[in-house]
């Protein structure tokens, strides 16, 4: 047994005030710059998501008409917004008209990149490079990509959605699906509205919030959404009723990796997805719809945020819950 004693124990191991005080300063600046980079915010340090660009429609009147094979969906598998194009894709039964091509996040190259190249391209922005030449926005997923010009169509998730809804019906296995039906339209965009900014995008509001003001507001304004949401499961199976549709779709990707990712990384503690009653048989009965699970990967999920976000977790380590049976 050592012969030292306690107290000189504490003064070679803990690092003295005038360290802990300058690494303390020093992380916190870099933390700023690098969060200013990665999540551009407003004077009381609340996140901004940019919009996106490209918002092209398809239809019979339109330079890009619906055609069996011309599209393509470029998507990361831990991308919440890109989840939902898949999960679309997967209820209509479009996989034979709409194939997918795969990125995933590289922090090193600053984008999204292949997992493969493809006719030469190593980075999505090489994509966007092809179909705009000199494009120099940020280059997101989702992307519909048209085969037959070169082009970006769009690549805002909200729409394309929408898209694969209604254009590519005589190519779908499931034509009389419809998920934004004329009846529930105002109910659907309302739904859509709030849920948008309290929790789809009020998570990375949690997450990538730069001060203590701007996250309590984003973190209160989240769980009130989710609150409300568990009242209304209390007596509809989805939340326009009793019919799926797209308020379900996009809703269901944030609820998905909310207790794997949200939950920790992001500073969502308040309760965990599986603590709602209502909000997690739910959240069970959608992955359960044909097609769905198929389009849920939680391990890439947890990979692509707790691997990539260097800001917010500096260490890299993934964990390894939580356990997510019950959706099964």
């Amino acid at each position: 047994m050592s012969a030292s004693s306690p107290k000189s124990r504490n003064k070679s191991t803990v690092p003295s005030k005038l360290i802990v005080q300058t690494g303390r300063w020093v992380w916190s600046s870099m933390w700023h710059l690098m969060m200013s980079r990665l999540a551009p915010r407003d004077k009381s340090g609340a996140y901004t998501r940019p919009s996106s660009e490209f918002r092209n429609l398809i239809g019979i009147n339109s330079t890009y008409t619906p055609e069996k094979g011309r599209y393509s969906l470029y998507i990361g598998w831990g991308c919440p917004w890109a989840h939902r194009t898949l999960v679309v894709r997967a209820l209509k039964g479009l996989e034979d008209a709409i194939s997918i091509n795969v990125v995933s996040p590289s922090p090193e190259n600053g984008g999204w990149i292949f997992d493969s190249p493809q006719d030469g391209l190593y980075a999505l922005a090489d994509l966007y490079q092809k179909g705009q030449p000199g494009y120099s926005g940020r280059s997101t997923v989702p992307v519909l990509w048209d085969n037959q010009t070169q082009r970006v169509v769009n690549n805002e998730s909200s729409e394309i959605i929408v898209i694969l809804n209604s254009q590519f019906n005589e190519f779908a296995q499931n034509p009389e699906l419809d998920l934004y039906p004329l009846e529930l339209k105002e109910t659907i965009d309302n739904w859509n509205e709030k849920i948008y900014h309290t929790v789809n995008n009020g998570v990375y509001r949690c997450g990538f919030a730069q001060s203590q003001l701007a996250y309590d507001e984003a973190c209160s304004e989240l769980f009130d959404t989710l609150d409300e949401i568990e009242q209304s499961l209390a007596t509809n199976s989805y939340l326009c009723g009793d019919s799926l549709t797209l308020a379900d779709v996009r809703l269901f990707p944030t609820l998905f990796r909310f207790d794997a990712v949200y939950y920790g990384l992001f500073k969502c503690n308040r309760r965990r997805i599986v603590d709602y009653e209502n909000l997690s048989g739910y959240l069970a009965n959608l992955y359960q719809l044909p097609g769905v699970a198929d389009t849920c990967n939680i391990d890439v999920v947890k990979r692509d945020y707790y691997g990539n976000l260097f800001p917010l977790n500096p260490s890299g380590i993934i964990p390894q819950g939580p356990d997510l049976g019950y959706l099964k």
